[in-house]
């Protein structure tokens, strides 16, 4: 590139007394040589392009500019160039070009006398060579390169014989150049250089410039790149669609989607990649499998990793924890809790049901007498209820008689001391909801017939409607009430004693074929 520099200052000044003017002008050639390096300075970002090894062919238009030693016009050239580059930054070219000018001073190719004016003659040269290419900026949408090489003219003898024998007829020497390629497509760029070719003359025969002198021959060329072979596809070795170069996640799965730099994208977050997850959208925390997919070891619908009850049984229902309910409190959890809302302190079986290990009716953990016998009847702790002379009386007889229930004179008003003994008949009736009973009202021989029969036709009723307002459980239907007044006497009416019998209320069972099924268990009741 010192030579170029060289070349370039010293101006290549036309030869004196010629009338040859204009291209060897140092303001065009310095012109052509700025605008070559200023679009070479402007080389940017990188864009697509061929990459692997591949071939490159150049047809291009070209100026020659020969060095002031030389006896030629300057003149349009033309030609092509083949290149191989096995890497992106270095390769190696051959090229060969055609131009036809004329000598100004005669014959020779070389001023041997500057002031002999020799009529000009025409000539041919073809000139060809070989280069290695440098890219400085290989990844650019414009890649400034200098190459260096060899490069040989070879002058055609005109036609008519005018150019001589002399030698030399071929001149030589190296060759430097710089130039810029604009990417218009991954294959095809637009391409200028410009190229210093040495030559040297040697004396004898020439007397000027002295032995050895080099002489500058610039060539302006500009041109349409095409490459063959390679791929224009970027190196991706992961195949995500991110080249090596740009992919700062050189090692992403296969099929997961990438962002710009090439590094996965994981929209929930479960360090399965988009595009490999099978689960999009899986909650923060959960744990997934390599699928991306939520784990739940214990089938609950809460996943692992945000389930904060693992190893919840099969069925249970759970909250959003994950953790199992137990609405009852007995230790087994809704959902696998067959009987759900088992008394509190109850002892239950596994599938939540509480257990009665007596059969009294009252289960085991709430039955303070746990070891009642069968077919006992039993208060809500479970112990034998005690059985009364006046239940006694019921289950042996089918009736109650009660002399103690006392009512207003003449009249079917009860009197409130006898509400106790009516509470206690109450209570008694009332654990016998399947029997039919007749209250029935009887009287003394004193006073008329009609008298005593309407009387105590409403002192049983009166008997029935209290019982019905103090005990709900007493199903109406079950019961009747009916006055006898004197007609069914138990004593004697011609004594006190007898008439005080015979004045009473019973409490008569109607469906006495019930009373027969409980004989048996009478003998089990603890009195």
């Amino acid at each position: 590139m010192s030579q170029l520099s060289s070349a370039l200052e010293s101006g290549f000044h036309g030869i004196p007394g010629s009338s040859h003017a204009g291209p060897k002008s140092p303001d065009f050639r310095l012109s052509l040589v700025a605008m070559t390096m200023a679009l070479a300075a402007v080389a940017t970002s990188a864009s697509a392009q061929v990459y692997g090894p591949h071939f490159t062919a150049t047809p291009y238009l070209g100026y020659s500019m020969f060095g002031k030693h030389v006896n030629l016009e300057d003149k349009i050239a033309f030609g092509g160039r083949v290149g191989f580059f096995p890497v992106r930054m270095l390769g190696i070219e051959a090229h060969y070009g055609m131009l036809s000018t004329e000598s100004m001073h005669g014959s020779p190719i070389f001023v041997a006398d500057r002031v002999a004016n020799r009529a000009p003659v025409t000539a041919d040269l073809r000139t060809y060579g070989v280069d290695v290419i440098v890219h400085l900026i290989p990844d650019g949408a414009i890649v400034p390169f200098v190459l260096a090489g060899w490069q040989e003219s070879k002058f055609e003898r005109d036609p008519d014989g005018a150019i001589q024998n002399e030698h030399p007829t071929y001149e030589n020497g190296p060759e430097i150049g710089a130039g810029v390629k604009f990417r218009a497509s991954p294959r095809v760029a637009l391409r200028a250089d410009v190229r210093d070719q040495i030559w040297t003359f040697n004396s004898p025969p020439a007397d000027d410039p002295p032995a050895d002198k080099m002489n500058h021959n610039l060539m302006l060329s500009a041109g349409i790149e095409f490459a063959l072979g390679g791929s224009v596809i970027l190196p991706d070795a992961d195949g995500d669609g991110i080249g090596d170069k740009k992919d700062r996640c050189p090692d992403t799965p296969l099929g997961a989607r990438v962002d710009a730099d090439g590094c996965p994208i994981d929209g929930d977050s479960d360090g399965v990649p988009d595009g490999i997850d099978q689960c999009g959208g899986t909650p923060i925390g959960a744990r997934v499998d390599s699928r991306g997919c939520p784990a739940d070891s214990d089938s609950d619908g809460v996943y692992d990793g945000l389930d904060q009850c693992e190893g919840t049984p099969a069925g249970a229902t759970v909250d959003g924890r994950g953790c199992p309910a137990d609405s009852d409190g007995d230790g087994v959890f809704d959902g696998i809790d067959l009987c759900a809302s088992t008394p509190a302190g109850a002892s239950v079986d596994a599938t939540g049901c509480p257990l009665d290990s007596d059969g009294d009716g009252v289960v085991d953990g709430v039955d303070r007498c746990p070891n009642t016998p069968r077919n006992v009847r039993v208060d809500v702790e479970g112990c034998p209820i005690e059985v009364s002379e006046r239940e006694t009386e019921l289950l042996d007889t089918g009736k109650i008689t009660v002399r103690d229930i006392n009512f207003e004179t003449a009249k079917s008003t009860i009197l409130p001391v006898s509400y106790k003994v009516l509470d206690e008949i109450g209570t008694i009736l009332v654990q016998w909801p399947q029997l039919r009973i007749e209250i029935g009202g009887h009287a003394d021989a004193r006073g008329s017939d009609s008298y005593n029969l309407e009387l105590s036709e409403k002192r049983a009723g009166a008997v029935l409607e209290y019982l019905l307002s103090k005990f709900p459980g007493i199903d109406r239907a079950q019961y009747t009430s009916k006055g006898y007044g004197e007609s069914a006497p138990v004593a004697t009416n011609n004594t006190v004693e007898g008439m005080a019998a015979n004045r009473r209320v019973e409490f008569k069972v109607l469906n006495t074929e019930v009373l027969k099924k409980e004989q048996e268990r009478r003998k089990l009741l603890t009195k």
